[in-house]
C-alpha cells in the first residue's frame, strides 16, 4: 500500500508561513514527495497548457527536429535520447525542453504553434512564484536567509538553469516489453525542486529515501497518480545535498499500464527548479564538498542523455 502522500495548501501564504512551513518540512524530510492546492493557476491554465503542449507533439517529426535537443544548452526537442542507469535501454518518450535564456531561435515558431512561446512563458513564471514560496519555506527550515533559495534561483540572470520540459510518452497499446519494463526508469530528479504536472495513471514513487540503489530493489513502491487542481512536487539530489541529506530526494518511476487504463499516449510537464550556475551548493554541516550548481548539473546530465539511443524492439 506504500505511505500516503500528503496534501499541502499555500492558501493565504503569508499570513500562514509558519504553519505552511512546517506542514513542508515533514512531507520533505519524511517522504519526499507532496501535492500542492491552493497554489494559484487555475485548471484552465493548466489545460491550456497541456493542450499546446498536445499540439506540439502533433507536429510532424521533420518540424519538431528544426528545435533538436542541444545537449550543452539543455534545451531542445529529444526521442528516446534518456537513459536510466536504472534501465540501459531509451526510454519510451519524447521532450521539449525549454528554458529562460538562450532561446533565440529556439522557441517553436507562431506559424507551427500560435502563442507557444507566450504560453509557455507565462505558465514558467507562474510556476516560478510558485517554487519560491515552497524554497523560501525550506530555506528556513534549515536556518538560511528566508530568499536564500530565491537569490540562487534568478531567473532574470543569465547563467539561470531552470528548465521548463514538455512530456510524451509514447502509445503502448497492441505492443509487449519485457517483464517489468518501465515507461520511465527508477531515478532520483538532480535539481533543487520539481513541480510536475501529469495526466494519467503511472507514477510511482519509494517514499523516505529508503531505496537503495537506482533499481529500488526490496524497497516499497507507492502510487502518486495525479491529482485534480494539485502540483505534485518532489525533492531533488541538490536540495538533498543542499539540506545535508535532510530534505529526501526520492527515487520514482512511470510503470507500464495496468490492465483497464488507458494505453494510449501520456503527457506530463514539468518545471525543474535548478540553480544558477554561479551558485555554490554547500550545507550548512558540510556533509558533502561544495560544488558549483553549473558543475552538479552538467554531471548530472551526461549520466542521463546517450549520444546513439538504440531502438527499443516491442513485438506487434
Amino acid at each position: 500500500m506504500g505511505r500516503p502522500i500528503v496534501q499541502v495548501s499555500l492558501d493565504d501564504f503569508e499570513n500562514r508561513k509558519q504553519e505552511i512551513t512546517n506542514d513542508l518540512w515533514k512531507a520533505a524530510t519524511e517522504i519526499g514527495f507532496f501535492y500542492l492546492k491552493d497554489h494559484g493557476l487555475s485548471g484552465d491554465e493548466i489545460k491550456h497548457m497541456f493542450e499546446i503542449s498536445e499540439a506540439f507533439f502533433k507536429l510532424p517529426a521533420d518540424v519538431k527536429a528544426k528545435y533538436r535537443f542541444d545537449l550543452s544548452k539543455n534545451i531542445g526537442w529529444e526521442s528516446g535520447q534518456q537513459k536510466r542507469a536504472s534501465h540501459h535501454l531509451p526510454e519510451l518518450k519524447e521532450s521539449l525542453q525549454l528554458k529562460w535564456h538562450d532561446m533565440e531561435g529556439r522557441w517553436p515558431s507562431d506559424q507551427d504553434i500560435a502563442d507557444f512561446q507566450a504560453t509557455c512563458e507565462a505558465f514558467m513564471q507562474k510556476c516560478q512564484e510558485i517554487s519560491f514560496k515552497v524554497l523560501s519555506c525550506f530555506a528556513l527550515g534549515l536556518g538560511f536567509e528566508e530568499d536564500f533559495f530565491t537569490k540562487n534561483h534568478d531567473v532574470t540572470k543569465p547563467d539561470a538553469q531552470q528548465t521548463f520540459r514538455l512530456m510524451h510518452y509514447f502509445p503502448v497499446e497492441g505492443k509487449t516489453f519485457p517483464e517489468g519494463f518501465p515507461r520511465a526508469g527508477s531515478h532520483c530528479d538532480f535539481e533543487t525542486i520539481t513541480l510536475l504536472f501529469a495526466k494519467g495513471a503511472g507514477l510511482e514513487v519509494c517514499p523516505g529515501r529508503e531505496a537503495t540503489s537506482e533499481h529500488a530493489v526490496g524497497d516499497e513502491w507507492t502510487e502518486c497518480p495525479a491529482l485534480p487542481g494539485t502540483i505534485t512536487v518532489n525533492i531533488g539530489d541538490a536540495l538533498m545535498r543542499w539540506s545535508d541529506d535532510k530534505l529526501k530526494s526520492n527515487y520514482h518511476r512511470v510503470r507500464m499500464p495496468l490492465p483497464g487504463e488507458d494505453k494510449g499516449s501520456r503527457f506530463s510537464i514539468a518545471y525543474f527548479n535548478q540553480a544558477n550556475k554561479h551558485s555554490i551548493i554547500e550545507g550548512k554541516e558540510g556533509r558533502y564538498p561544495p560544488i558549483s550548481a553549473e558543475e552538479f548539473v552538467s554531471e548530472s546530465l551526461r549520466a542521463i542523455y546517450v549520444k546513439q539511443p538504440q531502438a527499443v524492439s516491442a513485438a506487434s
